[in-house]
């Protein structure tokens, strides 16, 4: 009698190898080897968490549970397992699995299983990290505070073949840690050190901007100094009202050294304690409480920064200390306008771009002088230009004269220098721009942006093999970085032709911010050349949503290459992929 099929609401597991066609065409031998290993493995926790294994052709692996946290627990106990096998290989011999779970209704027929159930895991996968782990929605409303792991929500996703949009979360292997690429990396043979948001005890909240000022002129101030090993502004915010153990903060950065504190505020007076812990033992290596009037703010910094350095047993170079010592302004109304303003600017929305732009031209009112003031100002129009906020064809030109006039004041500003490069990328003058960017981190060796800037220019000068590199190096100092650096990283691998890497990393950089026009720039032709024409049609709405006017012509501006045969084939692509 023919066995008919039936439905039933199942936990799905889908599984994939990351760049399994690298490592075929590298060694088919051992590359296969390897995989029959791991899948053997694979197949062994599944079934002790009672799930089977549905299907398994070539590096896919499919499998089915009864019960999400059974499917969740058994995910994780196959990436710790393959971790550790993988520290035995090289490196580039190293396979990771990415794996998606859901919850959903499946067509069951004999052995095998179908349906949008199915469908839906496999897609969720494909967002999920090489070693990492991604879930829909309906197995989070499940799991959720049932399994020893933490969750971050990535927001609805558009996937392939599937008409709504599904919930994703990643799942996070240390509960209520972010899982980045700082995680449990090899300290540096410096000094390292992050400089956790200083608490605002004012009892205001307007004056969180001061707090998190005073936070990042620290950052700031360390950074510069080559002697150490200085997480950047961006990662070290990530723990912004938290309640964070130094010890879980250490093992995810990747440094020794934290230093927390806090600021109150009150009238014309300014009270900070501040403690410097070394992750390792938990002992206070210096700590210090300081009491001044408002006027002294500058040379408060300056002896917080030489407390921390002497603590840490670093010698300042001549340059160093000449840097340290220069402030910009002693104007305190003019400082204080420029906190708001980077406040306003982090926060990385059209509307507070707009802000950011008041607040440092009424800085810039107060003191013309002000070289600080007229470099971030620089990054507000550089920003707005490049996230395509504005179509002000005026706005490159009004970073790169903001910048000129910073380092007029001050030479020794790296964030004017790199504003100067990208304006030269864009304007295709290649070399200027490398030396703006090599000259920024001479002046700040702790300068993540920059090293991921430099890998920009290096994408578009025809040296895509060096990327990798400098955007690990960007990272490793700024492990929660912003979503451009998949964009540079991505196309990359689009020059190496390594096209899966490049959409996974595109991909990624995408649910890291969807409003981020590069990544979408980057796939939507990208899919057109594949014949993904769905896909490539998605991405252009997305471009569209969020810059309407964005068109052909924005194109050809934005793409900084000096050889006429790639914008024209890029150009060829967007129109494919049906921009006008």
């Amino acid at each position: 009698m023919e066995e008919r099929a039936k439905r039933k609401l199942s936990a799905i597991l889908s599984a994939d190898a990351k760049g399994y066609s690298r490592l075929m065409g590298e060694d088919e031998l051992a590359t296969v080897r390897t995989l029959e290993a791991y899948r053997e493995m694979m197949a062994e926790v599944i079934r002790r968490y009672r799930g089977r294994v549905v299907d398994s052709p070539g590096d896919n692996l499919l499998a089915e549970f009864g019960s999400v946290v059974d499917a969740v627990a058994s995910a994780v106990d196959i990436q710790k397992g393959l971790k550790a096998r993988n520290e035995n290989l090289p490196e580039n011999r190293r396979m990771e699995f990415r794996i998606g779970i859901n919850l959903g209704d499946v067509i069951e027929e004999g052995e095998r299983i179908y349906g949008d159930g199915v469908n839906v895991a496999a897609r969720i996968e494909g967002l999920a990290e090489g070693g990492g782990i991604c879930i829909s929605g309906t197995a989070y409303d499940q799991v959720e505070n049932k399994v020893g792991v933490g969750f971050e929500y990535l927001g609805e996703q558009f996937v392939k073949n599937i008409r709504k949009p599904v919930r994703v979360y990643r799942v996070v292997m240390r509960p209520h840690g972010p899982s980045q690429a700082g995680e449990e990396a090899p300290l540096p043979d410096k000094p390292s050190i992050a400089v956790l948001p200083f608490v605002n005890m004012s009892g205001d909240p307007e004056q969180e901007y001061f707090s998190d000022g005073m936070t990042e002129d620290l950052i700031t101030d360390l950074s510069k100094v080559s002697g150490l090993f200085v997480i950047a502004r961006n990662s070290a915010f990530t723990y912004k009202g938290k309640a964070v153990k130094v010890q879980e903060v250490s093992r995810e950065l990747g440094v020794r050294f934290i230093l927390e504190g806090s600021v109150r505020k009150a009238g014309n007076r300014v009270r900070i304690s501040a403690q410097l812990v070394d992750a390792a033992t938990g002992g206070h290596l210096w700590a210090e409480r300081y009491d001044r009037e408002l006027r002294d703010i500058f040379d408060l910094q300056d002896e917080v920064t030489q407390q921390i350095v002497s603590a840490l047993a670093v010698n300042l170079t001549k340059p160093e200390e000449d840097r340290l010592a220069c402030r910009g302004t002693e104007n305190l109304k003019a400082y204080d306008y420029a906190l708001r303003g980077q406040e306003s600017y982090h926060r990385f929305t059209k509307e507070a771009n707009v802000e950011a732009q008041e607040m440092f031209e009424k800085s810039i009112e107060l003191d013309p002088r002000y070289a600080s003031a007229y470099s971030w100002m620089g990054l507000v129009f550089l920003h707005r230009w490049t996230h395509g906020w504005s179509q002000d064809p005026q706005l490159s030109d009004r970073a790169f004269e903001s910048a000129q006039r910073a380092l007029a004041l001050d030479e020794s500003l790296p964030e004017a220098h790199r504003v100067l490069a990208d304006v030269y990328l864009y304007r295709k003058q290649h070399d200027k721009a490398m030396a703006e960017l090599e000259r920024a981190i001479a002046l700040n060796p702790n300068y993540a942006d920059a090293f991921a800037a430099l890998a920009e220019v290096l994408n578009w000068t025809g040296k895509p093999e060096k990327v990798p590199e400098l955007v690990k190096k960007g990272i490793r100092l700024n492990p929660h970085h912003q979503a451009w650096y998949f964009y540079v990283l991505g196309t990359a691998y689009m020059r190496m032709e390594q096209y899966e890497d490049a959409i996974d990393v595109l991909k990624r950089g995408i649910i890291r911010n969807p409003e981020f026009l590069g990544n979408h720039l980057a796939l939507a032709p990208l899919y057109a050349e594949m014949g993904r024409m769905e896909e490539a049609q998605h991405e252009i709405k997305e471009i569209l949503r969020v810059s309407p006017d964005f068109s052909i012509d924005r194109v050809k501006e934005m793409i900084p290459s000096k050889d006429p045969a790639l914008i024209e084939e890029v150009v060829a692509a967007f129109r494919k992929a049906g921009l006008k």
